[in-house]
């Protein structure tokens, strides 16, 4: 276990929590200044995540941040684009329709199974008016 504590990287660990930190700071700015609704805020950084991964700039603050950059929506749409250009590379204009889903199907497998297990757990209340 000691080799294990030894081998924890403090500043990858600062540098994850502060731009994962960024983006969900964000992310609410943008909930309580701005009239975008949730939805569309979560669409809008997938795509900027898709987007950047496309042009290879995502990859930057992956390499920097590692999960603070991947974990949250604006990775997903990065792994998204990722996955697309690899199955290019192999299947061709196919793998512009496979590649995405290929690349991201453990993270929606696993948001899928979790949110299920989530709501067996959980009990929801009514919202007062």
């Amino acid at each position: 276990m000691n080799g294990f504590i030894n081998s924890i990287d403090y500043f990858m660990l600062l540098k994850a929590f502060c731009v994962g930190g960024l983006l969900c700071v964000i992310a609410q700015i943008l909930i309580d200044k701005t009239k975008l609704t949730s939805a569309k805020i979560l669409v809008t950084y997938v795509t900027v995540g898709t987007i950047l991964g496309g042009l290879g700039i995502y990859k930057y603050l992956v390499d920097f941040a590692g999960c603070g950059a991947t974990v949250p929506l604006t990775g997903f749409g990065y792994n998204l684009a990722k996955g697309v250009i690899e199955e290019v590379g192999k299947s061709g204009l196919l793998g512009a329709f496979i590649g995405g889903i290929k690349a991201s199907a453990g993270g929606i497998t696993a948001a899928i199974f979790f949110g299920y297990i989530a709501a067996l757990v959980s009990r929801p209340k009514m919202k007062k008016q």
